[in-house]
């Protein structure tokens, strides 16, 4: 089973949606048949890499929502991430174009280090409140989620990954998809949204189910067999 997991790493409900589904896949009893591949996706592209701004403020004049309905919204994001054991620091959030960031993350999946530079990836910008648009912050990041610093900083400074990006992107595009997270399983089944783990696993299951259908090897009415909490007892 392929899963496919659509995110920014800019997007609050991505870092949750993403360890909904983990949490999900360890209870999955079949886990060790899934494949997890992480798709990009821009939230906003036009972004510039720095912008004097505060979160706060962006969502203030993006959406006309005042301060305290901001503040509202943001310790509940808060309380949300921490049932997973995440922490949010919204207050610390650096906004910035977010390209970068998923060029590294296809180098670091180049690199079989996928699971460990995503993750690293929403932390610093979640909870470190760390600049993942400046490439001297995201070649560190690179060191600590197991890459060389120096490749990483080689491939920031060119168009390395661009197309993998853009590929991305254009896939979701044609999937349908306008928000994340979204998660595609075997390009036949959509999920969106940062669902309950129950939700979650419970897809899985289905999935698991129609696309592995028990196979009989023999005629059902041939064998001896209890049905409907009775059996049938041959004559003497």
């Amino acid at each position: 089973m392929k899963v496919e997991i659509w995110s920014d790493y800019q997007c609050p409900f991505c870092y949750i949606g993403k360890h909904r589904f983990a949490e999900a896949l360890k209870q999955f009893e079949n886990k060790d048949q899934v494949e997890v591949t992480f798709r990009s996706f821009e939230l906003d592209p036009e972004a510039k890499r720095d912008i004097n701004m505060t979160q706060t403020e962006m969502l203030m004049k993006k959406y006309g929502m005042s301060q305290a309905d901001v503040e509202a919204s943001s310790q509940n994001l808060t309380q949300q991430a921490k049932e997973l054991g995440l922490n949010y620091h919204l207050d610390k959030v650096v906004l910035t174009n977010s390209f970068d960031a998923h060029r590294l993350m296809h180098f670091a999946e180049s690199k079989g280090k996928a699971n460990e530079m995503n993750e690293r990836l929403f932390q610093a910008y979640f909870t470190e409140g760390k600049h993942i648009g400046d490439h001297a912050t995201l070649a560190s990041l690179a060191e600590e989620a197991g890459l060389e610093k120096s490749e990483a900083e080689a491939m920031l400074a060119g168009k390395a990954f661009t197309a993998e990006v853009r590929g991305d992107e254009q896939e979701g595009s044609q999937l349908g998809i306008t928000g994340v997270p979204f998660f595609v399983i075997n390009r036949k089944y959509g999920i969106s949204g940062a669902q309950p783990t129950e939700a979650f696993l419970d897809t899985l299951k289905k999935v698991w189910a129609e696309e592995n259908p028990l196979q009989m090897v023999n005629d059902p009415a041939a064998g001896e067999a209890c049905t409907d909490g009775s059996c049938n007892v041959p004559e003497k």
